[in-house]
């Protein structure tokens, strides 16, 4: 790790788009200003008419590992997130073993510091007895406590009103929560297994995981954050009901946030239809209304972070009846683009963009020295064509998976380039893969 200069890059960040040139040594960047063109560097990259943005920060991916590396691993999908301009992930619980420990979360780790490209951080996942790890977690080495309030892929559900309380009593970081009402769940289950058997319409799916459990699970995770003075972070929302549990304003005054995924943001239940068991998710996508409502809340600071969700199964799990269909999909090589289209459609602009995907991500979760293209921070960066088209082909996916919901589709930019800890991991098309991500830190 030596040096990089970036000359003539339209640099977005902190709310302003500018001309600069950028130096970058030892990892870390050293200068942002004009006219560094003299400064001797062991690589320059010419940015001219390419947009440089932080790094994105992704709070919520499930890299399956271990116990589910025939879907995905740590190692694939970092590379499939440094295609993407995602520098640093946060990885869920709900593996094999399940992360409950900081053994094992520390397992976890070892492998990431051994294999991934982005940097890393994990999640300690609470379950219904497991109270005295939560209490005792190194909060300067996770990204928080999360808790399912709604059953998915993992079977971690925590639906013991004693285990709740004491969660939202003692947790000692923050709290994130998937909030789905699971007895509301079950009950339309049955009603639509009564109706249609086993092959119910993967349309129905946003019936059946519904805006009502959506509300119930959230509201109540919001009334136990209040009671008990907790730090909550509200993971996917995509009801607009939901929006209205949330105060806008800055995030670093908040102790109760939001997040939007990618998906919520771009699709709706129309794309049933076409896509059916592969836009199966929890939550689901939901209607045309949902979905423009989540983007203003986003740009009204009532949602205050962008993320994927990225939760890779197989193909041939994906080709199930409605039932026996995982719950899932990736995402993580094609967050950034569909931003983008979202920009370009007018809903978000680029500045915001940048906000919820790195500067929020970064005073959210109190990360050290990342987030932001300041001086002396780590060196997390992508450069984007934003009139270079991308189309989306099965022979350049990276997730282990091999097939995205946007098969055959072309997104109107490109990532070109992302640095990782002023590392180059992927450059026109092709991985650096000796680069390595680094361990998130926090600053708690």
């Amino acid at each position: 790790m030596n040096s990089l200069l970036v000359l003539n890059a339209k640099i977005v960040n902190e709310g302003a788009t500018t001309e600069a040139d950028l130096f970058i040594r030892e990892g870390r960047i050293e200068r942002i200003g004009p006219d560094l063109s003299s400064r001797q560097a062991d690589e320059v990259i010419d940015a001219a008419g390419l947009h440089l943005l932080p790094g994105l920060i992704d709070d919520q991916v499930h890299f399956r590992e271990p116990g589910f590396t025939h879907k995905a691993s740590i190692a694939t999908e970092a590379r499939a997130a440094v295609a993407g301009g995602v520098t640093s992930f946060m990885e869920m619980p709900n593996v094999s073993p399940p992360t409950v420990s900081m053994e094992h979360l520390r397992e976890k780790c070892s492998i990431a510091g051994r294999e991934s490209l982005a940097n890393y951080a994990f999640y300690l996942g609470a379950t219904n007895d497991n109270l005295e790890d939560v209490k005792s977690a190194a909060i300067d080495e996770i990204a928080g406590i999360k808790v399912f309030m709604g059953s998915s892929t993992g079977n971690m559900l925590v639906d013991n009103e004693e285990a709740l309380e004491n969660l939202f009593r003692h947790a000692p970081t923050l709290v994130a929560s998937h909030c789905e009402d699971t007895p509301s769940i079950l009950e339309n289950e049955r009603k639509a297994r009564d109706q249609y058997g086993e092959n119910v319409p993967f349309e129905l799916h946003p019936d059946i995981r519904s805006r009502e459990a959506c509300l119930l699970s959230s509201s109540l995770a919001v009334e136990l954050a209040r009671r008990h003075d907790a730090r909550l972070h509200v993971l996917h929302i995509t009801t607009a009901e939901e929006i209205a549990l949330f105060e806008p304003g800055p995030v670093k005054d908040k102790k109760i946030t939001a997040e939007a995924c990618v998906h919520h943001l771009y699709l709706d239940d129309t794309a049933y239809e076409s896509r059916g068991p592969l836009i199966k998710c929890n939550p689901a996508i939901k209607s045309g209304a949902d979905r423009k409502a989540v983007v203003q809340a986003v740009n009204e600071d009532r949602i205050d972070v962008i993320a994927t969700d990225h939760a890779p199964h197989t193909w041939e799990e994906k080709q199930g009846n409605y039932f026996d269909c995982p719950s899932g999909l990736p995402l993580i090589q094609h967050s950034l683009l569909i931003l983008l289209e979202l920009y370009r459609a007018g809903e978000i602009s680029l500045e915001n963009i940048v906000r919820k995907t790195s500067h929020a991500l970064a005073d959210l979760y109190q990360i050290e020295e990342r987030g932001y293209l300041r001086e002396g921070y780590w060196a997390d960066l992508v450069l984007v064509d934003l009139d270079k088209p991308t189309a989306v082909e099965k022979s350049g996916l990276l997730a282990k998976c091999g097939w995205s919901p946007f098969d055959g589709e072309t997104f109107s930019a490109t990532v070109e380039t992302t640095v990782v800890s002023g590392q180059v991991a992927w450059n026109k098309g092709r991985l650096k893969k000796e680069a390595r991500g680094r361990a998130l830190r926090f600053n708690r």
